[in-house]
């Protein structure tokens, strides 16, 4: 016998679907220097270049503390500098299914790292062009902190590189009560 005021039957359906939706066609589009990762992306490679640059024209540059700074400025400078151009020219929706974000927080992760200690290690050397490196360094520091944060919450989410993803939801509700009362 069922209660009174309740129904004897409930049924919910709920359908999510999701659609991915990626222009595969290159083209520039300078619109991403805008944006934050854009952003983050240009102190990168400013601070990285300008960073190498002072610890070149430095009189001890060759020394063990400045030759780190410079492999770690340099791989940074690339690196980034070579996924600011991917970004510019959408390649990365182009090839949408390589994990571009995962690739990217591992890399601004471990790099945070490896700045915080070659920006560290090049203010103990006590030259002026090492203070003014490690200035860059820090600065590049914070960019990385900050894009490897962002590129894992994005991560987390399971948000995309470049590209739109479209997620409708739709819910039907079917309620049965029984004919008579009891």
């Amino acid at each position: 016998m069922a209660e009174v005021g309740f129904p004897g039957q409930h049924s919910t359906t709920t359908t999510v679907t999701s659609n991915t939706t990626v222009n595969t066609r290159i083209r520039f589009d300078k619109s991403y220097l805008q944006t934050v990762p854009g952003l983050l992306k240009i102190v990168q490679v400013g601070g990285s270049l300008l960073g190498f640059i002072c610890v070149v024209c430095s009189r001890v540059g060759t020394a063990s503390k400045g030759a780190y700074f410079s492999w770690v400025s340099m791989i940074a400078f690339w690196f980034t500098g070579i996924l600011l151009g991917f970004y510019l020219f959408h390649i990365v929706e182009k090839f949408y299914k390589i994990p571009w974000l995962r690739l990217e927080f591992l890399f601004a992760a471990v790099w945070s790292l490896l700045y915080l200690i070659a920006s560290i290690l090049a203010t103990t050397v006590g030259d002026n062009a090492h203070y003014a490196a490690s200035f860059f360094g820090f600065a590049a520091t914070l960019a990385y902190m900050i894009d490897a944060y962002l590129k894992f919450r994005l991560v987390r989410a399971g948000g995309l590189a470049q590209g739109s993803r479209v997620v409708s939801k739709q819910t039907t509700e079917a309620i049965t009560t029984p004919g008579g009362r009891y």
